[in-house]
Formats: structure tokens, C-alpha cells, sequence
């Protein structure tokens, strides 16, 4: 595959990277939960007791990592725009917005909304106009920063997470 026109060979190699890094990412999760399962089942044949299974660390369900397929779904719709060279031709600002949303949850980062405006690949009028679809639809909800009140933070809803989840099981087949 030849490089897109203005990417240096560094750019190509940084995206590989971080692409490679997503991929990989879930399978590390889940190699670490089945050494956690090895321990717990090593110390229960050695005499130890065994834990509670509703508290004991659960492993993710095998090939389940929806925050992988988040974050490889937002960034092939950036190289999408990138290769077509006008971004103009695939503008869903409201999917770009619940995708990052999604991501920066599931990583536990907060979002200002300036943030999420950004996110949405569109001009910050039409991602804050989203937004309010969204906040409509109880899918979104802006809150107060309360280590800084002049910012506003925005964050999916249970509702939004549940909605997410739900797309992304249905497009994990």
C-alpha cells in the first residue's frame, strides 16, 4: 500500500505502530486474565481457598474488547477521510462525538466539551449542535468540572454506554 500524499515515513510507521498497539492490546488483557485464572486455580489445588467467585478479577470475555474496536473503527474513519482527501464526504459528526466519548470513558479521561466538538471532525458549531441531539436523545450529559468551574464536561450516559456496547457486541462477529 503506497503512502498518502503530505505522510511522511515516519507518520506511516507512528500509525502502524499505534495500530499494532490496539490489536494487540485486548489479546494482553486476556493473556493477563488467564494467568490471574492460573494462579487462583494453582492456590486452590496447593490447599488454598478459593475466592469468592463475585468478587474475584472476571477476565474480559474472549475477543470482547469493545474499547479496541472503538478505538480502531475512529481511527480508520480519520484514515478514511485522509485517503479520500475531503472529510466533507463522510461527516457523521454524532457518531465521531459517541465514539470518543466512548473511548475517553472506557479509559477514564474526562472530556470538556470543546474536547468532544473537536472529536466530532466537524466545526465546533455543528459538534456543539450534536451534542444537544445527543443530550436530547439521553445519550450524552454535560456536567460542571468540579475542579473547574468555567469548563463543561460531557460524558455518555448509561444509556449511551448500554447503546455503544450494544453496537459494538453486534459488530464484534
Amino acid at each position: 500500500m503506497g503512502k498518502i500524499a503530505g505522510e511522511t515515513e515516519a507518520d506511516a510507521k507512528g500509525e502502524h505502530a499505534c495500530a499494532a498497539a490496539a490489536l494487540f492490546r485486548p489479546l494482553a488483557e486476556e493473556l493477563m486474565a488467564i494467568a490471574e485464572r492460573l494462579r487462583i486455580a494453582a492456590e486452590h489445588d496447593a490447599g488454598g481457598t478459593l475466592p469468592d467467585q463475585s468478587t474475584a478479577a472476571r477476565p474480559p470475555r474472549p475477543g470482547h474488547s469493545y474499547l479496541a474496536l472503538a478505538r480502531k473503527t475512529y481511527a480508520l474513519r480519520r484514515k478514511r477521510a485522509a485517503i479520500f482527501g475531503n472529510p466533507d464526504l463522510f461527516g457523521e459528526p454524532a457518531w465521531d462525538i459517541l465514539l470518543d466519548l466512548y473511548i475517553a470513558q472506557a479509559e477514564g479521561k474526562q472530556v470538556s466539551v470543546s474536547s468532544a466538538c473537536i472529536g466530532s471532525a466537524a466545526p465546533a458549531t455543528t459538534g456543539l449542535r450534536w451534542l444537544s441531539v445527543l443530550a436530547d436523545h439521553g445519550l450524552v450529559m454535560r456536567e460542571n468540572d468540579p475542579e473547574d468551574h468555567r469548563r463543561v464536561l460531557v460524558r455518555l450516559t448509561s444509556a449511551g454506554i448500554a447503546a455503544m456496547d450494544r453496537f459494538f457486541e453486534a459488530a464484534d462477529y
